[in-house]
């Protein structure tokens, strides 16, 4: 079950949902707004490898905020280190974002149990949209879970800003054997 504003309120005060910093005024009926931070990624490769580490540019926004460009695939992050060993967690973009043609989260909106450090955005754009540090650009509910809590424990713990890709990190498939069979 969804937890309502209420319900996430209750569940920060005693602690077993941390959202840093936690300002009430963000809480919403089943969720609560988080704003961008000012770190924004892009890769700045014309093919970036699975295998290997991407190479990215990381740009530090001011006060005057950046554009983001259509055709760009950026990576940006919540201000916010937010999580719960207790309950799931789905990020999505605020209405008022979305229908400016900015999609923020497209593939990966699960935070796992235990998951607790900004999150990273995947950011795309319709038309060119100055976007700006400290905007509330999406919302995160959190779930009830049935069972036994498994904590996250993956490639992205320790995250304390928009991280790139650490598909690389994961083991390469073994080789294809070329031989023909039966000849």
């Amino acid at each position: 079950m969804i937890l309502t504003g209420p319900d996430i309120h209750r569940e920060v005060l005693a602690g077993r949902i941390r959202i840093d910093d936690f300002d009430t005024t963000r809480l919403e009926p089943n969720s609560y707004g988080f704003r961008l931070a000012s770190d924004i990624l892009y890769y700045d490769q014309d093919i970036i490898d699975c295998r290997t580490p991407a190479s990215t540019h990381r740009v530090v926004m001011g006060e005057d905020g950046m554009v983001l460009e259509p055709g760009r695939f950026y990576l940006g992050g919540t201000m916010e280190t937010m999580g719960s060993p207790y309950h799931a967690a789905t990020l999505y973009a605020c209405r008022s974002v979305s229908t400016l043609g900015i999609w923020i989260q497209f593939s990966a909106p699960l935070g796992h149990s235990g998951a607790l450090f900004p999150w990273t955005l995947e950011i795309t754009v319709a038309a060119p949209v100055r976007v700006y540090p400290g905007m509330v650009i999406g919302k995160l509910a959190f779930w009830s879970m049935q069972g036994e809590p498994t904590p996250y424990a993956g490639k992205y713990v320790g995250s304390a800003s928009a991280v790139a890709s650490r598909l690389s990190l994961d083991a390469r498939p073994e080789p294809l054997d070329h031989q023909l069979v039966g000849s």
